[in-house]
């Protein structure tokens, strides 16, 4: 059932409409999720995963228990022209919550947004990377509220679960303002922007339905063998930065273990046909974010690894 949230007149004559869909199950009010995605409008993994719930659950709604709501687009504009901020309003949609609904169009349509999925057992905020640096599936938390979420982040079926100091986490964020209303929420990322992997996509949507599973929402069988992910909290995560401004070359796998001392790549200078530098693992660990995008300059992210934790060889 498609329900429109709401629909905000914009000054420059266009319509900001959020719109969802709920699918309901057996006694629909015995438990309701709700899965959001496009609050970036560059990143499109989240559309593949909307799609695939949406499909498998109507596909066998004699399993469901409870509701599911979807809202594939919470930045339709931003999508529309494939840009993360609110186009022409330089805005994140992500930096305005909770809203306001006696303020700007924006608080407003925020509000709304909050307003609509508060009382939800859980909220699953999809995200992708962006356009520079590809991110294995992982899910996202505030050490704040890790104590409550991790055990459903724990189901996911992702690779990792990356748990963040409180004082990095923007407290104007989906996520963020709907633990604050008793709402358990998290956000996975994955990907890379402007992009989608169905093999992310349905590993990411498996994980939902093993967690549906195991709050019980879901009778149906799962696909497939569910993944026990990596904690950031086990290891410390690196940050490999390029110290000159050129292409990138990786000489390694995403998602790969490395070894202290390995190659990680070069930043090269096609004009003189030189190697500027080479990049060297300091730690072994596992690569969980490769640079997607070759040309960088100084300072830019290359790589990110946990580090410090085992690997059976």
């Amino acid at each position: 059932m498609i329900r429109e949230i709401i629909a905000a007149q914009l000054p420059v004559g266009e319509k900001l409409r959020i719109v969802k869909n709920r699918i309901e199950g057996k006694d629909p009010d015995s438990g309701r999720i709700a899965i959001v995605s496009g609050i970036h409008g560059d990143e499109f993994e989240g559309q593949y995963v909307i799609y695939e719930m949406v499909r498998r659950l109507q596909e066998h709604p004699e399993y469901l228990h409870g509701s599911v709501d979807l809202y594939p687009a919470l930045n339709p504009l931003g999508m529309d022209m494939a840009v993360r901020e609110l186009p022409g309003l330089h805005m994140d949609m992500n930096r305005i919550f909770p809203g306001n609904e006696n303020g700007t169009a924006l608080e407003k349509v925020a509000a709304a947004i909050v307003g609509d999925i508060a009382g939800a057992d859980l909220c699953l905020d999809i995200h992708a990377s962006n356009i520079f640096v590809r991110e294995i599936p992982q899910v996202r938390i505030s050490e704040e509220f890790a104590e409550r979420v991790l055990p459903y982040a724990q189901l996911m079926n992702v690779d990792m679960v990356w748990t963040n100091a409180a004082e990095t986490v923007h407290e104007a964020t989906l996520a963020h303002s709907l633990n604050l209303l008793g709402v358990p929420s998290f956000v996975v990322e994955m990907g890379v922007g402007t992009r989608i992997s169905r093999h992310f996509g349905n590993q990411v949507t498996d994980g939902i339905f093993h967690l549906m599973k195991h709050i019980g929402m879901w009778s149906g069988e799962l696909k497939g063998k569910i993944q026990q992910p990596v904690l950031s909290t086990d290891g410390e995560v690196e940050f490999i930065r390029s110290g000159s401004t050129g292409v990138f070359l990786p000489e390694i796998e995403h998602n790969h273990f490395v070894k202290k001392g390995d190659k990680l790549g070069e930043v090269i200078d096609p004009l003189r046909g030189e190697v500027l530098e080479e990049i060297l693992a300091q730690r072994s660990g596992l690569v969980f974010t490769l640079r997607e995008y070759p040309f960088v300059r100084e300072g830019a992210l290359l790589l990110r690894i946990l580090t410090g934790i085992d690997h059976d060889e």
